[in-house]
């Protein structure tokens, strides 16, 4: 039994790691304006039985990625309430990748739904 939660567990976790950042950067293409990290967090939130999608463990790794990547730029403000956030805003090239990841995504949720469905046509 341990074994197969083990399992679980790395699936879960090497899934959503490949999704994180498209779905981050989705979120920061929909924002209005620039967004600190507990914001998007938020955003992401939890999944219908309460659990984390995107870990804040997870999340700030993959935003500093995307934004070494020049897909994200950020600026460091003052905040009155507490220490300075880092907003993030998508940039132009952060725009071209997300359309080209989601054509990406498409075409493997497709092949995904098509394999379990066992429609192998």
């Amino acid at each position: 039994m341990e074994e197969e939660y083990s399992a679980d567990k790395k699936f879960s976790k090497e899934l959503n790691a490949g999704i994180a950042a498209l779905v981050l950067l989705s979120t920061l293409n929909a924002a209005e304006k620039a967004m600190y990290g507990y914001q998007i967090a938020s955003l992401v939130g939890e999944d219908t039985q309460g659990e984390p999608l995107i870990k804040q463990g997870t999340l700030y790794p993959v935003l500093h990625s995307l934004e070494d990547n020049g897909l994200l730029a950020s600026e460091v403000e003052p905040s009155v309430t507490g220490p300075p956030r880092r907003y993030y805003t998508i940039t132009p090239q952060g725009r071209e990748a997300l359309g080209r990841w989601e054509k990406a995504w498409q075409r493997t949720r497709n092949f995904v739904d098509t394999m379990l469905s066992g429609d192998k046509r």
